[in-house]
C-alpha cells in the first residue's frame, strides 16, 4: 500500500515547481515559436492569395486585350481584303477595257485591210478577165 507521509507531500511540491519552471522555460517559448510560425504561414497564406488574386486579375486582363487585338487584327485583315477585291475589281474591268478597245482597232484594221484587199483583188481580177478576153477573142477590147 501506499504510505502518505512527508516524501509525498515534497514530491507534490517538488513536481508543482517542476510544472511552474517547465512552464515559464519551456512551454511558453515553445507556444510562442508556434505561434509565431502560425503567424509566419497565416502571412504567407494571405500574401499567396492576394498574388494569386493579382496573376488572376492580370491573367483576365491579358485575355481581354488578346482578344481585342485578334479582334482587331481580323477586322485590318477584312478590312484589306476588300480593299484587295476592290482593286482587283478596278484591274480587271480596266484590262477589259484595254482588251475591248484592242479588239474593236484590230477588228476595225482587219476590216480596213480586208476592204482593201478586196479592191486590189477587185482590180487585178478586172485586169486578169480583160487580158483573158483579149486571148480569147484575140483583139483588144
Amino acid at each position: 500500500m501506499i504510505e502518505l507521509n512527508l516524501s509525498f507531500v515534497i514530491q507534490l511540491i517538488n513536481f508543482g515547481i517542476l510544472v511552474l519552471v517547465l512552464n515559464v522555460f519551456l512551454y511558453k517559448p515553445i507556444r510562442k515559436v508556434l505561434a509565431d510560425r502560425r503567424q509566419v504561414i497565416d502571412s504567407a497564406r494571405e500574401k499567396t492569395e492576394s498574388v494569386d488574386a493579382e496573376v488572376q486579375i492580370k491573367m483576365a486582363q491579358y485575355e481581354a486585350r488578346l482578344h481585342a487585338a485578334k479582334s482587331e487584327a481580323g477586322a485590318r485583315r477584312a478590312e484589306a481584303l476588300k480593299l484587295a477585291q476592290a482593286e482587283e475589281t478596278v484591274v480587271l474591268e480596266k484590262a477589259r477595257a484595254q482588251a475591248a478597245d484592242s479588239l474593236a482597232s484590230i477588228r476595225s484594221r482587219v476590216a480596213r485591210e480586208a476592204g482593201e484587199a478586196r479592191e486590189l483583188l477587185k482590180k487585178q481580177a478586172e485586169a486578169l478577165s480583160g487580158d483573158i478576153c483579149e486571148k480569147i477573142l484575140g483583139r483588144s477590147l
